[in-house]
């Protein structure tokens, strides 16, 4: 059985940061395409940024490019989003996803796995 389980988020004040962790099992991260994903309040759950599998090639949403950060450790098999100068408009449930596709998709249908999300609220 697959399971995603995120885990760092909390409440920070403006500017700071965070670091949110993904641990899977059932999978090999490295053999997977692995991403993060938000959902702010009455809004769509959005892309933030993944590494395509076998790879280290990254996409960024341009809202997080030069603030947010990904990385795997592939001996804990466990995704890290680092989260730098946070600001307001980050709040929102973060969620781990990965794809068995070799391709980088954006869009959510194209993810076969997800975490439960962890809440990030960035106070003024």
């Amino acid at each position: 059985q697959v399971q995603l389980v995120e885990s760092g988020g909390g409440l920070v004040q403006a500017g700071g940061s965070l670091r949110l962790s993904c641990t899977v099992s059932g999978l090999i991260i490295n053999n997977i395409t692995v991403g993060w994903f938000r959902q702010a309040p009455g809004k769509e759950r959005e892309f933030v940024l993944g590494i395509i599998r076998n790879s280290g090639l990254v996409d960024y949403a341009d809202s997080v490019r030069d603030r947010f950060s990904i990385s795997r450790d592939n001996a804990q098999n466990t995704l890290y989003l680092q989260l730098n100068n946070l600001k307001p408009e980050d709040t929102a449930v973060y969620y781990c996803a990965g794809a068995t596709s070799y391709l980088l998709w954006r869009s959510e249908q194209h993810w076969n796995y997800w975490g439960q999300g962890t809440q990030v609220t960035v106070s003024l």
